[in-house]
């Protein structure tokens, strides 16, 4: 096994159990240490600190465990059953009203790099990292093994998030000696075949394409938001901006809203939100869907709306890109705050994981300066529980929300 040491002092935060190091910690490493390949990290003293992966970018090293151990298949074994154990407890893996749910969560489960989502029967594993996905198969057999016969499928859906790998341009002609990157293969079923791509969730009927879908299909982390919706909906005119497959939309109308508009820039979403509202029986009469750009339709949108939903594709996706990100949550919730009605309700989000809570929370309340509206928090909303976060890695907190009240 490869094997790196750390600078002297830099072994605090691995001690502290957070899963990064960082590249300027590290004082030496083996030769030739490739993307993918599994390391033991040390101090600067020769004291054993954690099993990791080695990736090329500013995260050097992954830890998988901070116990010497093997990365075989019972590895994988453990830590997918004890995710899966996790689940159960929450009551989500039984559950006959709720067929789709995280199964596990990168850093939340201990296994940095790594997404697995259920959906009825099949998972959809999203690699992070070549080595995640270099480990595909033995990823598969452990969820057969874990999860039985409710396993119908497993598909891989790394190939865009492969792609964005951290491996930069830059760094790639000074490295190109010490590493290998094989091409990986693109998208496909690993295990099974599919048998249904329509899920339920709190009883609620969507169709989820993982395979045309952004992430793995669909926003599992906004379950509990989209019920909190649901509350506040009945008798109300509904605008749900960034729509997506129209989650918060069928969630609305379930309710009793009297009217529901969703808008996306993607005609594909619009075609999915316009299946998944005629899937749980409603029709044009109860709801309008409308391709365009957000900003635009807000001009001329109509100031009757008593909720509208704020719920953008990650702004900054890096801390480079946070200052533009503020800008953009800036203007997208002054002018949701300037079109809602008096005493109306506005679900604002951001996914972005460089913009942190206070900063958020510190931009609507710009917004609301701008728009010169009252403003009142309700509710701060997150992700739900089959998205947890370690306490030794608050970085994986990425979801934040509120519910405010414009007077």
């Amino acid at each position: 096994m490869k094997k790196i040491i750390l600078n002297k002092g830099k072994e605090h935060s691995l001690k502290r159990f957070h899963p990064w190091v960082f590249s300027g910690a590290i004082s030496e490493r083996s030769d030739k240490v490739a993307d993918g390949d599994v390391a033991e990290v040390f101090s600067a003293s020769g004291e054993y600190l954690g099993t990791g992966y080695c990736s090329h970018g500013s995260i050097a090293v992954r830890i998988l465990s901070f116990e010497q151990t093997e990365i075989n298949l019972d590895f994988w074994k453990r830590k997918i059953a004890d995710a899966y154990q996790l689940r159960q407890q929450i009551g989500l893996s039984e559950s006959t009203t709720t067929t789709v749910f995280r199964l596990l969560n990168a850093e939340g489960d201990g296994i940095p790099g790594l997404i697995i989502d259920f959906y009825n029967g099949t998972a959809v594993v999203q690699a992070h990292s070549f080595f995640v996905h270099d480990n595909l198969a033995l990823i598969a057999e452990a969820l057969q093994s874990v999860l039985g016969d409710k396993l119908k499928a497993v598909y891989d859906k790394s190939e865009e998030t492969l792609h964005a790998a951290p491996v930069i341009a830059s760094e790639a002609k000074q490295l190109s000696e010490a590493i290998s990157l094989p091409v990986r293969q693109k998208s496909l079923y690993v295990y099974g075949k599919n048998e249904t791509n329509e899920v339920l969730e709190n009883g609620n009927r969507f169709y989820v394409n993982w395979e045309e879908g952004q992430k793995t299909g669909f926003f599992i982390d906004q379950r509990e938001n989209r019920k909190l919706l649901g509350y506040y909906s009945k008798g109300k005119r509904v605008l749900n901006t960034f729509c997506y497959s129209g989650g918060f939309s069928v969630y609305a109308l379930k309710a009793g809203a009297s009217w529901v508009v969703s808008v996306d820039a993607s005609r594909k979403a619009i075609e999915w939100t316009d299946q998944n509202v005629l899937l749980n029986g409603f029709d044009d009469k109860m709801h309008h869907s409308h391709v365009g750009d957000v900003q635009e339709y807000m001009k001329t949108a109509a100031d009757n709306f008593d909720i509208i939903i704020l719920d953008p594709p990650a702004f900054a996706k890096h801390q480079k890109a946070k200052h533009n990100a503020v800008q953009g949550y800036r203007r997208l919730n002054e002018s949701a705050i300037r079109k809602i009605k008096s005493g109306g309700l506005i679900f604002t989000f951001s996914c972005s994981q460089a913009v942190d809570r206070p900063l958020f929370e510190s931009t609507v309340m710009a917004a609301a300066i701008d728009a010169g509206r009252r403003v009142r928090i309700l509710h701060h909303l997150s992700q739900p529980a089959d998205h947890p976060v370690s306490v030794f890695h608050p970085e994986g907190q990425y979801l934040k929300g509120l519910v405010v009240q414009v007077g």
